[in-house]
């Protein structure tokens, strides 16, 4: 699961989708309800997004007692939550572009590119999909794919991320007691990726399975519109074959702290 761009790309992403994240926060209001996310408020967004981002720059230093739990009760007690959000994403950005690239580090996706690539790359797109949650609380629905702050190269990147990092994990919850195979496909990119999903965990490899084992079901769409699919922030996506795959992935292909 190599990553596909560079480091100052993931900073980039980082830096942009926090300024949209803050700012549609700051519109929404604290008190307002999360469409993509039902069970927060924007104060809980902010709490959440904040305690991330002081989490992996923590990490990516060696601060081995950083308490996620305190850090999360600061963000919500905070005098001013989007300062206190905003001096938590300078100070991600900081220990990025800090950190040596053969900084030793922790990572929690197998086949993960160096700490200090994987870090910036798993953050720019939990800030991006949750900057993405903070524009859904302003405007009261999710947002349509041309207000995402998100690239064609960083959403195809990040489809990957979640395909071939997150989804093969034993602790996904994506499972088919008859085997299925999906195939998603990237028509502006060129990029495509192959699941088998049964009963084991989901095996996922870029590129369209053989001629010879048609898939059960293609999602396709721009980069964009399956990035916020297949995270589960939009449905701006063609289906062509099982339709029940789409509810099941809406069910089960979810990613949560934890």
């Amino acid at each position: 699961m190599p990553a596909h761009l560079e480091l100052q790309d993931y900073v980039s992403a980082i830096t942009r989708s926090g300024e949209v994240f803050r700012g549609a926060a700051e519109r929404a209001g604290p008190a307002a309800r999360v469409p993509t996310c039902p069970d927060w408020t924007v104060a809980e967004l902010v709490a959440h997004q904040g305690m991330v981002h002081r989490w992996a720059a923590a990490v990516l230093r060696g601060d081995g007692d950083h308490d996620t739990e305190r850090s999360h009760a600061e963000g919500a007690a905070a005098p001013d939550p989007l300062a206190w959000f905003s001096a938590g994403l300078a100070d991600l950005v900081e220990t990025l572009r800090a950190a040596p690239d053969d900084a030793e580090a922790p990572v929690f996706l197998k086949n993960a590119p160096r700490p200090r690539l994987f870090w910036a790359r798993r953050q720019a797109h939990e800030t991006t999909v949750h900057s993405v949650d903070a524009l859904s609380a302003a405007l009261g629905a999710p947002p349509p794919t041309a207000d995402a702050p998100v690239t064609p190269a960083l959403a195809a990147d990040g489809i990957d991320e979640l395909l071939c990092g997150f989804l093969p994990r034993r602790k996904s919850r994506l499972r088919s007691p008859q085997p299925r195979t999906l195939l998603v496909r990237c028509d502006d990119t060129g990029h495509s990726w192959s699941l088998r999903i049964s009963e084991e965990p989901v095996v996922a490899v870029a590129g369209a399975p053989a001629a010879a084992e048609p898939p059960d079901a293609v999602f396709s769409g721009t980069a964009v519109q399956l990035y916020l699919a297949l995270w589960n922030r939009g449905r701006e996506v063609a289906v062509d074959g099982l339709p029940e795959l789409v509810e099941q992935w809406r069910a089960q292909a979810r990613v949560e702290w934890g």
